[in-house]
């Protein structure tokens, strides 16, 4: 896209990641001339969630060369300097895209069952086609395999993420929604379920008050227990005197101290804290009064999940900085800035120089001459779409797991699995998107939850598994052995299959601890990737920061009106009702919260 743009800007921003886009909006907030580019066709940068066919093009892209920098000496000026912009996508590595099952003409024809007649019913190839109407109403079974032509043909039911991140209930991003008002661009689901692995097996961990009293597998004593240690985090925190001596020792030496149950201790770390036995104390608390304080606004669990996907809420800062004046050009990319003076004069872009006040950068950008370290906090990415549930239960449930490393050699592992109610993928299918820190590559290290959680081997196309193609998978684990019309009750203790990977995607991506050297220009502001926490917090603080080092005397994101609060002049109504303001006597108090509660 090459169209003429306006050649004087207050603020430029290059990239739509989270970062970017937030600084972008309250720039534009405020009354800056802002423009906003990315040399991609969609939103989000690493950030991006995708269908399955955009997923397939954004990889062919990465192995694409990137076009040539046109000639710029016409654009500078005397003792001006040229930096070239890097390519953004230059330190996504190791990416292994792997298929486990066969296209359609490998499969073999299978046979469907009639459920009333208990008869052997047609025979049908599995062709990828939905279930007639004829065939519901007759309450036929078929054993349908998904292939690879299968889920290819469902494309647009799939919403993959390259960096997926819960929110905290009351964490900085939930709070930003809110407070400026750009909570009713999105749409959120609440976690329903955080797992833990103790004694061989997956088990819901109880998170509420209510469902903590409602465990049968932890005594009396230990809820009294679990319940004095976390109100003691909760009230107290870090810097309290219960804590001291401890701030030098790690969280799992505080419980040690404790007398916990092994059971209660497992809970407070893994699933609570989310700690390794490396943890400080102060983290440790941190995290617990973190998770504690979410508990409770929009459901059993502490996290939200953006419907659709990671990627829509970079789009929905973008929105609202598009509403207050701020100029869009995707597919238009930064060839380059020009630098004299110390400071970022102008960037280049096609055959246009254009002049600015402050450059917001995404670290994919930079010009490798102002960047002192690539950083160390690389991060190992696994994407797989599955069978079934890591944990079968009554119900689909969209499930948090973290598990701490088995050896030193080892980093935690963050997993989020997804169901179809999500929008992540179609019915019959979940995603599940595991994360840790980068030691070598993404498949190594990802190698031994991968192994201990996933059936990541080439399905025989002539094996098939139960049919579970419905977005509830309503058989308990109690109850799996009753499948397929036996009557006869088998052991209790057989456990569920682990859920077949179907495709599975391994890559690596820079790190978000980048740091810009000392010749850097002054108003060139860094803006960094994805990072290896749970939630958007470094995303936000990331962002308020460099908006005050551009802006310290500006509000950041001040609420923006609902449209139906506008008042076009010559208009007599009423002023907009914010968030506080008391109501009338016998009117409810607005809700502005109201976007963000679960469906």
């Amino acid at each position: 896209m090459e169209d003429d743009l306006p050649t004087e800007y207050d603020v430029v921003v290059v990239g739509t990641g989270m970062t970017e886009s937030i600084v972008a909006a309250a720039a534009s907030r405020i009354g800056k001339r802002v423009l906003h580019l990315d040399s991609n066709e969609y939103y989000g940068g690493l950030w991006a969630t995708f269908n399955f066919d955009g997923l397939q093009k954004w990889i062919e892209d990465l192995k694409s060369p990137k076009q040539n920098v046109a000639d710029t000496t016409s654009l500078l000026q005397a003792d001006e300097k040229f930096l070239k912009a890097s390519n953004q996508y230059s330190t996504v590595e190791n990416i292994i895209e792997k298929w486990f099952i066969s296209n359609d003409a490998d499969l073999p024809v299978l046979s469907t069952k009639d459920t009333q007649t208990d008869g052997s019913g047609d025979t049908a190839a599995n062709d990828g086609a939905e279930k007639s109407d004829e065939d519901k109403s007759e309450k036929k079974e078929t054993v349908k395999q998904w292939s690879i032509d299968r889920i290819k043909k469902e494309y647009r039911k799939f919403n993959i993420d390259l960096a997926p991140k819960l929110l905290f209930a009351r964490g900085e991003l939930v709070e930003l929604l809110i407070s400026s008002n750009i909570a009713r661009y999105a749409e959120f689901r609440a976690v329903s379920r955080v797992a833990t692995y103790m004694d061989g097996k997956l088990t819901q961990v109880p998170c509420s008050r209510a469902d903590v009293f409602a465990n049968k597998t932890v005594s009396v004593f230990e809820k009294r227990m679990l319940m004095q240690l976390l109100t003691s985090c909760m009230e107290q925190g870090a810097d309290s005197p219960e804590f001291n001596g401890f701030q030098d020792k790690t969280f799992l030496e505080y419980l040690d101290t404790k007398n916990l149950t092994p059971m209660v201790r497992h809970y407070v770390m893994q699933a609570i804290a989310m700690a390794t036995d490396k943890t400080s104390t102060r983290d440790g608390v941190n995290r617990t009064k973190h998770f504690l304080n979410s508990l409770g606004r929009y459901g059993n669990t502490p996290f939200l999940w953006p419907m659709y996907g990671s990627g829509e809420l970079p789009q929905c800062f973008c929105r609202l900085c598009a509403v207050f004046g701020g100029v869009y050009c995707l597919k238009r990319q930064l060839d380059g800035i020009v630098v004299g003076d110390g400071k970022c004069k102008a960037i280049i872009t096609g055959k246009q120089r254009l002049a600015l006040e402050h450059l917001v950068v995404g670290q994919g950008h930079l010009p490798p001459e102002i960047v002192s370290s690539s950083g160390e906090q690389q991060i190992s990415r696994g994407i797989f779409i599955t069978d079934r549930s890591i944990m079968q239960g009554e119900k689909e449930n969209l499930t948090l797991l973290y598990y701490p490393p088995e050896e030193t050699s080892q980093e935690a592992v963050t997993l989020i699995e997804l169901g179809p109610s999500t929008n992540a993928c179609p019915q019959g299918l979940f995603m599940i998107h595991v994360t840790c820190k980068r030691t070598k590559t993404a498949e190594e290290d990802l190698a031994y939850v991968t192994k201990k959680f996933l059936h990541a081997e080439v399905l025989d196309p002539n094996v098939t598994r139960n049919a579970t193609d419905s977005h509830t998978q309503t058989v308990s684990p109690d109850k799996r052995h009753l499948q397929e019309g036996s009557g006869e009750t088998k052991d209790d203790s057989l456990e569920s299959p682990k859920p077949q990977v179907l495709w599975s995607l391994y890559l690596n991506l820079p790190a978000s601890d980048i740091k810009l050297s000392d010749s850097a220009p002054s108003n060139v502001h860094l803006c960094s990737g994805p990072d290896l926490d749970l939630d958007f917090d470094f995303a936000v603080n990331q962002a308020k920061a460099i908006f005050e080092a551009m802006y310290p005397d500006e509000d950041f994101l001040p609420r923006a009106p609902d449209p139906e609060e506008i008042v076009l002049e010559g208009e007599e109504a009423p002023g907009p009702q914010f968030e506080g303001d008391k109501p009338e006597e016998g009117e409810e108090k607005q809700d502005v919260e109201k976007t963000e509660k679960e469906e």
